[in-house]
This record gives C-alpha cells, sequence and structure tokens, in this order.
C-alpha cells in the first residue's frame, strides 16, 4: 500500500470517527509509514491521529517529518505536549530539527525544555555545520573497564532504553577519557566474572568533534563501522556517529553534489516544496555565467569565419567535435570527482592522474579519429585533406578535453572549492572553447587558410 491509499484510508477512519480501528491500523504501522501518511492528509486531520499515537511512536513520526511539517506542529501543540517531543528526541534529531526552525520557534522550543536538555542542545549548536560534532547523538552506552560483565549486562538493562543503539559499548574512566570498545556480543560470550578492561579493544578508530563529516563517514565506510566515537580534543568521549546519520549526510552531500554539477545552487527543502521563484533564483545564476562564458567561443568562430567560407565541410564537423569533447571531459571529471569523494584520490595524486588520462584520450581519442576519418571519406573522397584535420582535431579535442576534464576538479581542491562544481556544464563550456580554438588551428595549418 502507497503512501496516498494508506492516507486515505485513515482519512476515512477519522471522518467515520472509528477510533479504535484507527488506533489498531496505527499500530501496524511504522513510524515512516505514519510520518509519510499524515503529510498526505490536511493539517487539522494529521494533526488529530498525531496526537492519538503512543508518546514513543509520536516522537519517531516526529523526527522524520520536514522541518516546515514539524514547525506546524510546534506552533499547534501545547507547552507540555512541545516539553515532551523535546525530551524524547534524541538529541542530534532535536539539533537538526532546531537549526531548520525560525527564530521565535527556537526559543519557544528551548524554553520548554529542561536545564540539561538545553545546556546539550546549545552544546552541540556551537559545534561547526559540518564537523562531527554537529552531526553526532549523545546518547552513548558507556562502562568502566573495572566492571564484570555480569555487571555490565546488568548496567546495559537497567539504562539502555533510552539510548540510540546499546550493541557498541564505550569504556571510559572516570574522565570519561575513551579507553576501548566492547560489544554486546562479547559481553553474552564472555564469562560473568570477567572484567570489561579485559575484553574491551583497545585497537579502535575514533573521531574529533570538529573533524569534517565527510571525512569521518568515509573512515566509517572504509572500516565498515555502524557507529564511530567521537572525542574532544583531551580524548574525553561526547557522543557517537551512528550509521543513520551517517546515511543522511551520504544522502545529503550527494544531492548537493548533483546540483551543483547540474549547475545548481544546492537546495535543502525539496523539490516539490521548493517554490517556483526560489528553482529560478538557484538556477540562472549559473547559467548566465555559462553563457558568457561561452561567448569566447562566439569570437574564436568569428576570427575563423574564412574558414567556413573556404570549407563548408569544417562548419558541418563543429558540432561533432565540440559535443565530444564536452562529453569527453564531462567522462574524466565526473569519474575523478567520484574518486576524490569517496577518497581514493587526493591532491598529491596529479601527476598520476595527468598521466592515466593522457593515455586514455590518446587510446580513445585515436579510435574516435579513425571513425570518423573512414565515415567522412566515403562521402568527401575529393578533400582529403580537410578529413584528415577533422579526425585529428577529434584526437586533440579528447585529449584535450580528458586532460581538462581530470585535472579541473583537482586544482578546485587544491583552491578550497568543492570538486562537484568542475562538472559537466562548466568544463564543457570550457573545452568548447578549447576545442573550437583547436580545430580551426589545425584545419588552418592544414589547409593553408588564413585567419580573417
Amino acid at each position: 500500500m502507497n503512501e496516498k491509499t494508506r492516507a486515505e484510508a485513515l482519512l476515512v477512519l477519522v471522518e467515520e470517527k472509528q477510533y479504535h480501528q484507527l488506533l489498531r491500523v496505527l499500530d501496524d504501522m511504522n513510524a515512516v509509514d505514519i510520518a509519510e501518511s499524515l503529510e498526505e492528509l490536511p493539517f487539522e486531520k494529521a494533526l488529530l491521529i498525531y496526537r492519538m499515537l503512543k508518546k514513543d511512536v509520536s516522537v519517531d513520526v516526529f523526527s522524520e517529518w520536514p522541518s516546515d511539517m514539524q514547525e506546524r506542529i510546534i506552533s499547534s501543540a501545547t507547552d507540555q505536549e512541545l516539553s515532551v517531543i523535546i525530551e524524547q528526541l534524541y538529541v542530534d534529531d532535536a539539533v537538526d530539527m532546531i537549526e531548520e526552525l525560525p527564530a521565535h520557534v527556537v526559543k519557544r522550543v528551548l524554553r520548554t525544555a529542561n536545564p540539561d536538555t538545553r545546556r546539550l542542545i546549545n552544546q552541540f549548536l556551537h559545534y561547526p555545520e559540518d564537523s562531527a560534532g554537529s552531526i553526532m547523538t549523545a546518547e552513548i552506552m558507556h562502562l568502566h573497564r573495572d566492571m564484570t560483565v555480569e555487571q555490565a549486562i546488568a548496567y546495559i538493562r537497567s539504562i539502555g532504553i533510552g539510548k540510540e543503539t546499546v550493541y557498541w559499548c564505550y569504556v571510559t574512566d572516570p574522565t570519561r577519557v575513551l579507553e576501548g570498545i566492547v560489544t554486546v556480543k562479547d559481553l553474552i560470550f564472555a564469562e560473568p566474572e570477567e572484567l570489561v578492561g579485559e575484553i574491551m579493544d583497545r585497537e579502535f578508530i575514533s573521531a574529533r568533534t570538529t573533524d569534517d563529516r565527510e571525512e569521518v563517514i568515509s573512515r566509517m565506510t572504509r572500516y565498515d563501522l555502524p557507529a564511530m566515537p567521537v572525542v574532544d580534543k583531551e580524548n574525553r568521549l561526547v557522543g557517537i556517529v551512528t550509521i543513520d546519520d551517517a546515511v543522511d549526510v551520504m544522502e545529503e552531500e550527494a544531492t548537493e553534489d548533483f546540483e551543483k554539477m547540474a549547475a545548481i545552487l544546492p537546495s535543502e527543502r525539496p523539490y516539490l516544496k521548493t517554490g517556483v521563484w526560489t528553482h529560478a533564483k538557484n538556477r540562472v545564476g549559473w547559467l548566465l555565467l555559462l553563457m558568457l562564458s561561452s561567448l569566447i567561443t562566439v569570437k574564436i568562430l568569428s576570427i575563423y569565419e574564412a574558414a567556413f567560407a573556404a570549407v563548408p565541410l569544417l562548419a558541418f564537423s563543429l558540432t561533432m567535435i565540440s559535443g565530444t569533447g564536452g562529453n569527453a571531459g564531462a567522462q574524466s571529471s565526473t569519474t575523478v570527482i567520484r574518486g576524490m569523494t569517496l577518497g581514493e584520490i587526493g591532491t598529491k595524486d596529479w601527476l598520476r592522474v595527468l598521466w592515466k588520462e593522457v593515455r586514455i584520450s590518446i587510446l580513445v581519442g585515436s579510435a574516435l579519429a579513425l571513425i570518423n576519418f573512414a565515415r567522412l571519406m566515403i562521402g568527401h573522397s575529393d578533400q582529403m585533406m580537410a578529413c584528415i584535420a577533422i579526425a585529428l582535431s577529434v584526437l586533440a579535442s579528447v585529449f584535450l578535453a580528458k586532460t581538462i576534464g581530470g585535472m579541473l576538479p583537482i586544482l578546485a581542491k587544491v583552491l578550497r572549492l568543492d570538486p562537484a562544481v568542475m562538472a559537466t556544464p562548466l568544463i564543457t563550456t570550457i573545452v568548447d572553447a578549447s576545442t573550437t580554438l583547436v580545430y580551426f588551428t589545425i584545419a588552418s595549418l592544414l589547409l593553408g587558410i588564413s585567419i580573417s
């Protein structure tokens, strides 16, 4: 059953006041499905159903909603209801919500939170936006090394219900300095009288609160970690980054990169919930820049106007050559950007990338040049030098495009820019101008055409 069908079924039950049946249906649904279904309903109906949910379910549903829906719920909630929501939310989810809300709503949210929660939220808000500290959760299970396994299991049972994850337990000293990691599996299969310090893993990977969140996610992916401990500058445990947070970051960063690669300013709101004016504003800037930069190509064409007049075949092949060059450059830039995102390519690898793209461009360019030469000779055998000029231009344009496409993302990283901006639109514009210049230079030299 899709969201729309589920939403319609819930709406019928509400309108017919079949509340007992409605509660049974809600009990069989998970929080994600409930959140998506309620978004489809008129707000008054959605609010009515939301208030009927069990406390723990309502908090999970609330955390699944986008910021605009959360704001409407907060505005409609009493201080007591809002206090329950804030206290039950995991701190990282509460921080994510607060960062998206208007200032006057944030003030009300923080006013209803208890002092400890308020202090913790404010602490998280002071971490840099793209840092590990900004995405970590403070609900962690920490043990002491002098606990016996039996004591540790009893401790987990007594307080674990409020933690985001209990499978990974973090062993700290009395000052909360991280000493090791132990899993629930380790505890279950150990002898009850063994000490936690004897079975904990002292070789662990951790992150600092100020580490870039993309680097943290990259390390989690590389080492297949479902969670990573986060420590401060004094190595004290302050939180963990869990796999669900990592997935959210990966989705957000991938979306941002896709938008930049398509020459669109990133937007944090879903497509259908973003206004037409905002979409236009996010797109027009880059399009204007690309349009103006394409005037370079127009200028080059005007310089070689005599070549068009002397050999019309050159004009017919221009689109093919510039298109091939743009596509070749896009292939290289996309591959390099992906490698940099995954941590496979660093700025220090620029020479290796250049050498690899040079060899690839020679192989690919030679194949395309030979095929084009054979194709042109079938219908234009009387213009052999023009066919040779076009074939050589194909080889040169592919060579130029792939080397430029491979190097620009690395240059962007060196200049502390996002490599994703050096993707298809910008590469195509740069390559168009470069290959057009190379094309007519080769044609002019081989055919003896003077520049106008």
